[in-house]
């Protein structure tokens, strides 16, 4: 809801400008800055009977649900007041989601220790997202619709404030039980092999960028990642414009949705066999080759063509499937960590990793202003050349930060052999300084 709707919710239902938007996402991200390594720090020095994340997955869902309707609800005021609910209903979602993913993230490197599994394992989540990406891609925007009473000037529905918050509401529900059963049916087999007893040691926020720096393997995913976010994330805040006042109306909301999440399956299902094929980093770089013909399609050829909408909307989202692959990354970044630093903090890696993608959605943020620039006034038939801006910011511009997203791993060196090496060491008791 937040990725796809919440820029036009806030526009064309809230009626916030495109610079109050922008205040609100700053001001969150720049929150961000403090709370994602707070409580990637946090989840790191979490000692229970369930283990170090699975009690985030417990506790913290139910608040996430709260947050999301709120953030989707028209409040009866006006002016700052409005912008600053606005604020503060977002800012707990994300801090709420923080607590809850980068648990989800972490989970993953105590699960299993071996590279090709792990990949195995972050391909199976990418999957799951993916096949739920395609339900939701069919269903949100009907049911939004469904309880939705306002209509344009052709008499066609359009979504209203009651229609967002009860789509919220349905989703919202439904995420607590998906959670726990998470938290139930995954354990953390190898928290205490992979960790000592001793108590974790106490760094500062300070330290622990110095740290991360000093793992230039894990800085490479994580620049790699801002950039490839960058590119999707500010591409699906604003495609829902393209396709109602470019491509021809709400109609094809759900038709190229439906597509882009079947593509980002059928890319996330290639990953265990082209990571093993290529490599990680090679079959990234392929992912955003391909991901990127299919935006520069769209924006050649911006028309309503249902075939040709399904065709390129698929072949774009195929690269969709690279997330699966950056957290395979992170987990191989982790074991040289470890290997060369002798610290592995698998909630502070995950909470870079967060960080990363809320520092893209904040770069993203004046995408909205942009919007402004090239002449978007809500619910009226735009004019040409606004509608060639917008399909520029939609396509062709991502398109080009997917290519500039590959430029940090021609320094990414972690090759599932090398990892199998750096294991093998760690399993002896040796690391970098032995050598």
């Amino acid at each position: 809801m937040i990725n796809n709707y919440l820029n036009i919710f806030y526009t064309d239902v809230v009626g916030l400008s495109g610079a109050a938007i922008s205040a609100i996402v700053l001001i969150a991200r720049i929150w961000d800055a403090v709370n994602d390594p707070m409580m990637g720090q946090l989840a790191d020095r979490t000692k229970t009977r369930w283990g170090k994340f699975r009690p985030y997955l417990m506790f913290a869902p139910p608040f996430l649900a709260i947050f999301n309707i709120l953030t989707f609800t028209v409040f009866p005021v006006q002016g700052a007041a409005k912008v600053i609910l606005c604020g503060i209903c977002y800012i707990a979602a994300g801090m709420a989601y923080t607590a809850c993913s980068i648990a989800y993230q972490a989970m993953l490197n105590v699960i299993v220790v071996d590279s090709r599994v792990r990949q195995l394992l972050a391909t199976a989540r990418s999957t799951g997202a993916s096949v739920i990406g395609i339900i939701l891609s069919l269903v949100a925007m009907p049911i939004i619709l469904h309880f939705s009473s306002a209509v344009n000037e052709s008499g066609d529905p359009m979504a209203d404030g009651h229609g967002y918050f009860v789509g919220t509401v349905i989703f919202s529900i439904v995420l607590i039980p998906v959670f726990w059963a998470c938290a139930a049916l995954c354990k953390e087999t190898y928290t205490d092999q992979l960790h000592s007893s001793a108590p974790a040691e106490k760094t500062s926020f300070l330290s622990n960028i110095k740290g991360l720096i000093q793992n230039d393997q894990l800085l490479m995913v994580v620049l790699a990642t801002v950039l490839g976010t960058i590119c999707v994330t500010g591409r699906y805040g604003i495609l829902v414009y393209h396709v109602i006042y470019v491509v021809g109306g709400p109609q094809y909301i759900s038709m190229m949705f439906t597509a882009m999440t079947v593509g980002q399956l059928v890319g996330t299902l290639t990953v265990p066999w082209g990571t093993r094929t290529f490599g990680k980093r090679n079959y990234m770089f392929i992912m955003n080759g391909v991901m990127a013909l299919g935006f520069v399609a769209l924006f050649l050829n911006p028309t309503n063509n249902p075939v040709y909408l399904i065709g390129v909307s698929f072949i774009g989202s195929l690269g969709f499937g690279a997330p699966a692959i950056c957290y395979g990354m992170v987990g191989d970044s982790l074991e040289y960590g470890d290997w060369k630093l002798g610290k592995r903090q698998e909630g502070l890696a995950a909470s870079m990793l967060s960080f990363g993608v809320k520092l893209a959605t904040a770069i993203c943020a004046p995408v909205i202003l942009l919007l402004e620039a090239v002449g978007y006034v809500p619910n009226v038939e735009q004019a040409a050349s606004t509608k060639t801006g917008i399909n520029f910011m939609v396509n062709m511009l991502p398109a080009i930060i997917a290519v500039i997203s590959c430029v940090p791993l021609l320094w990414y060196k972690l090759s599932d052999k090398r990892v199998s090496e750096i294991r093998a060491d760690l399993e002896a008791g040796k690391h970098a300084w032995d050598q």
